[in-house]
């Protein structure tokens, strides 16, 4: 056996090259070997005595095992799997079997029996085969590294596919590195734990290091797709402090653009709205793709933002006397923050060589639109719309029409294809988290917008009345709205739209602007109504000023169209955002997620021709969209439940939970203690730090 041994290591030049089969076909010679010798001597060689040539990857639990006494033993979680293992085991292996429960005592006896029993074998065979034995456990232990490296390499892939299901993610999926280790592992003859220790030791070093705010630092792409992959930085992307900033920012633009357009429902007061909120809308998804796509953490970065943000203000004061006087300033604060934008573009372009021709196509797509803003103010109404909606439409679709060009396809001919894929190599991605965490945040604004519009002060001493009723009724509207956005409509969801495909992305970042546009338009319509006293007790002086001036005897129609028209079309986007996505299939489900959402088209259609029964008065008309809305959301609740399962859940059966806690205590002394049987006080290893010394002081 020696000789043949020596032969195969020879042959195979092993301490060169490793190669695991053939030190599986030696192990498994060698094993063959004395399970003959065994027979031949009248021995009995169990089957626990096999060395195989893969290593039992950590953290995955036995669920069966061999007892030294021959007999298989199975391993339950818990007592009800232990029933359901008995009743399959008594059919599948009849001629007997061990059954224990994880952790308990007989577990615990079997483990160390069976342990004991191969550490006697073991000695057995180093006594019977000298060095060669102790060469090959260093055969295996080298293999024990690279398989359970390269175990954790495709794991590490199926748990990163896992984590980012929710957004779509996939093995197309890969990682920057920002430095020049790429990987953990350790090489052949180097310790794993001494390696696993230091890496650790690198890692707390350099959480405890700090870095300098420099004034400028060269930006780096954040994310980026070249040949069909998206390349992402290692480092997570964090909503910065100056986007909220930016955020709170536009709860003061919303309210001036909302509120504008209430004071004088008209289809010009319309019409003005919708150009100065397209507007504002560019400043803030310029200045969000601008952080998505470049990491600059410096003072550069902040100024530039500072610089926005003052180019909004100075938008902001020019809105209400846009339509009369104050048109040019607007235009101008605009062009600055876009033209601004196409300057850092331009920029990156030099700075970053790999996404020049990308950055010169986006700097164009802002500088573009700009001639014809600049041609607006030259000419008067109502010629002046024509170049308007002319430039809204090339700043609004300019970029994504830009992404198909980069993108190329058969749309384009042969040649222009393969000229945009030769050109656009790499192309920078925004952050499917960070951009969903962003429109999640405007949204949010939008709703807490609707219901601070709800707010008034009442001057009697128990304000209950027709007032607070319709307030009431607004805030259930815009919580049932939030409902549906954030929890609904995001319940089971397989992939995102984001990621599902890019057809599925242009609508859904499309139907956005128009769901807060209209939501914003049907909120500060909203605030109007609540104030209207055309209903019996809704009386103007149970309102301080300066709300009564404001409470108004006749509901106008334009303001009916507003409330109803605004509501109807936010209800619609939001089942056409949830159509964008992909669910994960509920079996005997009610009523199909496609049939719930017609629902919502249908009721929206409801909704939008409410204006036209004129007889309904202000609570009436708030009554009757209120419950159409939380009709939806019924729908919405029972519909996703399944046939023949209770909704109200007072009868299911008792739920589980699994619990965990982080001590202080090396693995080698957690062995120690498994083996020996001795116990471990909960107390003492909760009082010791992360060096493993007690510290006094702490207390449970």
């Amino acid at each position: 056996m020696r000789a043949y041994l020596k032969t195969i290591l020879k042959r195979s030049d092993l301490r060169k090259i490793w190669s695991s089969d053939l030190i599986a076909v030696a192990i498994t010679k060698m094993v063959d070997y004395d399970l003959e010798k065994g027979d031949q001597q009248g021995g009995h060689a169990p089957h626990s005595h096999h060395i195989h040539g893969h290593a039992i990857h950590t953290g995955r639990r036995l669920r069966h095992f061999l007892h030294p006494n021959g007999r298989k033993v199975h391993v339950a979680s818990t007592p009800d799997e232990a029933e359901r293992l008995k009743r399959h085991l008594s059919v599948t292996e009849p001629d007997g079997f061990d059954l224990v429960i994880h952790g308990s005592e007989d577990h615990i006896n079997a483990l160390r029996e069976s342990h004991n029993h191969h550490e006697q074998a073991r000695e057995q065979l180093r006594v019977r085969h000298g060095s060669d034995f102790d060469h090959f456990e260093q055969v295996v232990r080298e293999l024990d590294k690279l398989s359970t490296e390269l175990h954790m390499v495709s794991e590490h892939a199926v748990q990163l596919d896992a984590n980012f299901e929710k957004y779509g993610y996939s093995a197309h999926l890969r990682t920057i590195p920002n430095s020049g280790h790429t990987s953990s592992a350790s090489s052949l003859y180097e310790d794993h734990s001494d390696s696993h220790e230091s890496h650790q030791e690198r890692h707390m070093a350099t959480k405890k290091r700090g870095e300098p705010m420099l004034f400028w630092k060269k930006p780096i792409v954040r994310q980026y797709f070249h040949k069909g992959l998206l390349w992402r930085a290692q480092e997570e992307q964090h909503v910065a402090s100056y986007e909220l900033f930016l955020d709170l920012f536009y709860v003061g633009i919303i309210a001036i653009a909302g509120d504008g357009a209430a004071e004088a429902a008209t289809g010009e007061a319309l019409l003005r709205f919708a150009i100065v909120f397209v507007l504002s809308w560019k400043f803030w998804t310029d200045l969000t793709a601008l952080i998505a796509w470049f990491d600059a953490d410096d003072v550069v970065r902040r100024l530039t933002v500072l610089f926005t943000l003052t180019c909004l203000l100075g938008f902001t004061t020019n809105i209400a006397g846009s339509w009369e006087t104050t048109y040019t300033p607007l235009i101008a604060f605009y062009l600055a923050s876009r033209w601004s934008m196409a300057l850092y573009y331009v920029w990156m372009a030099y700075l970053i060589p790999m996404v020049r021709p990308a950055m010169i196509c986006c700097a164009l797509a802002d500088f573009v639109p700009g001639l014809l803003w600049i041609g607006s103010i030259q000419v008067e109404e109502p010629n002046r719309q024509a170049l308007i909606w002319v430039a809204l439409f090339l700043d609004i679709f300019g970029p994504p029409l830009l992404v198909l060009m980069e993108r190329g396809g058969q749309w384009m001919g042969k040649r222009a294809s393969e000229w945009s894929r030769r050109t656009f190599d790499f192309i920078p991605g925004a952050s499917i988290e960070h951009k969903i965490e962003r429109t999640n945040a405007f949204v949010a604004l939008v709703f807490g917008y609707s219901v601070i519009a709800l707010l008034y002060q009442s001057s009697v001493p128990v304000g209950i009345n027709a007032f607070f009723g319709k307030a009431v009724l607004g805030l259930i509207q815009a919580f049932t709205f939030n409902w549906l956005y954030f929890e609904i409509d995001t319940f089971n969801m397989h992939t995102h739209a984001i990621r599902r495909h890019f057809a599925s992305a242009l609508v859904w970042l499309a139907a956005h602007l128009p769901f807060v546009m209209a939501f914003v338009l049907a909120g500060s319509a909203l605030s109007k109504v609540v104030l209207a006293h055309d209903t019996a007790h809704a009386h103007p002086h149970d309102l301080r000023e300066p709300y009564d001036s404001r409470s108004e005897e006749h509901l106008p129609d334009g303001l009916r169209w507003f409330y109803c028209g605004g509501l109807a079309i936010a209800l619609a986007m939001t089942g056409i955002i949830s159509l964008t996505h992909t669910y994960r299939s509920i079996p005997n489900v009610r009523l199909g997620k496609p049939y719930r959402v017609g629902v919502r088209f249908a009721v929206a259609v409801i909704i939008l021709l409410l204006p036209l029964a004129h007889g309904l008065n202000s609570l009436e008309l708030v009554a009757t969209t209120t419950g159409l809305v939380v009709l939806v959301l019924v729908m919405e609740l029972a519909g996703s439940a399944c046939s023949g399962d209770t909704f109200w859940g007072f009868w299911s059966t008792r739920r589980t939970c699994m619990y965990s806690a982080r001590c202080h205590i090396s693995r080698k002394e957690l062995e120690a203690k498994v083996k020996s049987g001795e116990l471990l006080n909960v107390e003492e290893v909760a009082k010791r730090d992360q060096s493993g010394e007690v510290k006094e002081g702490y207390a449970l």
